[in-house]
């Protein structure tokens, strides 16, 4: 980056960061002053892409592999998060999983328990992790958290895929209840709410022209960018946002 420095803001945390809005998230984050644990599933290469990116910048970042639905790879990466950047200040969950498309009659248990457990399971005991190291009342500095929901759990994602919309309302819920327990030690708890986003979120479910054959529903005419995804989640992170808690932030053209 050229201009004066940029005021260190602490270490993020940013799951699914190797691709589509987390690789966002973490790239613009890196950019605004964070050092950046970028957590992946298993494109090491996508990662390190992304860590290569925020360095360049003048941040400090690491990639670090593990599947948020375990828990011991969840307690492993903010260890390696704090040994290797410096104390938590924030948190992105945006590692997630659709499932893909299927109707609620057709939908298997296992499809169901993969999707419950990363985006549910997964997204409390990452969050859980981040408390634990924030919160004033442990002796930490506190922070900011920001869940990745979707416009599926108010839509409700029929003939597509319920499922995922309903895992992303837990995630809504949650939000919710967690802002209201940690107000007080010095956490703030939000989440973005993305529509229809141009990433690699539809090829991975079975439908790589999804974004652009969806654009007639969308008000704006045009389906998201990861970039602007991220762009909101840098707001809710930052001291401009002090005053916010608790809210789910729709970036959805207007859906």
């Amino acid at each position: 980056m050229s201009g004066s420095a940029v005021a260190k803001r602490g270490t993020l945390v940013v799951t699914g960061g190797s691709r589509g809005i987390g690789a966002a998230v973490a790239r613009l984050a890196a950019q605004g002053g964070f050092d950046v644990a970028v957590n992946y599933l298993a494109d090491r290469v996508a990662a390190s892409l992304v860590v290569r990116d925020a360095c360049a910048g003048g941040a400090r970042a690491v990639a670090v592999a593990g599947d948020v639905a375990r828990e011991e790879d969840v307690v492993r990466l903010f260890d390696t998060a704090e040994r290797e950047l410096g104390p938590v200040a924030g948190l992105v969950s945006s590692a997630g999983v659709t499932g893909g498309f299927a109707l609620v009659e057709e939908v298997s248990a296992q499809t169901l328990a993969r999707v419950l457990a990363v985006n549910v399971t997964g997204t409390i005991l990452c969050a859980r992790e981040a408390v634990r190291r924030m919160s004033t009342a442990r002796g930490g500095a506190g922070g900011a958290i920001v869940n990745v929901s979707s416009l599926a759990a108010r839509l409700g994602g029929a003939g597509e895929w319920v499922h995922y919309a309903a895992s992303k309302g837990a995630v809504d819920t949650f939000t919710r209840g967690l802002a209201r327990e940690v107000a007080e030690q010095g956490i703030r708890v939000n989440a973005v709410a993305p529509g229809i986003i141009d990433t690699g979120l539809h090829a991975t479910a079975g439908a790589p022209d999804r974004a652009s054959r969806l654009a007639g529903d969308i008000p704006m005419r045009r389906p998201g960018t990861a970039m602007e995804v991220a762009e909101a989640v840098l707001w809710l992170l930052s001291p401009g946002a002090s005053y916010t808690t608790g809210a789910v932030l729709d970036v959805g053209g207007g859906r």
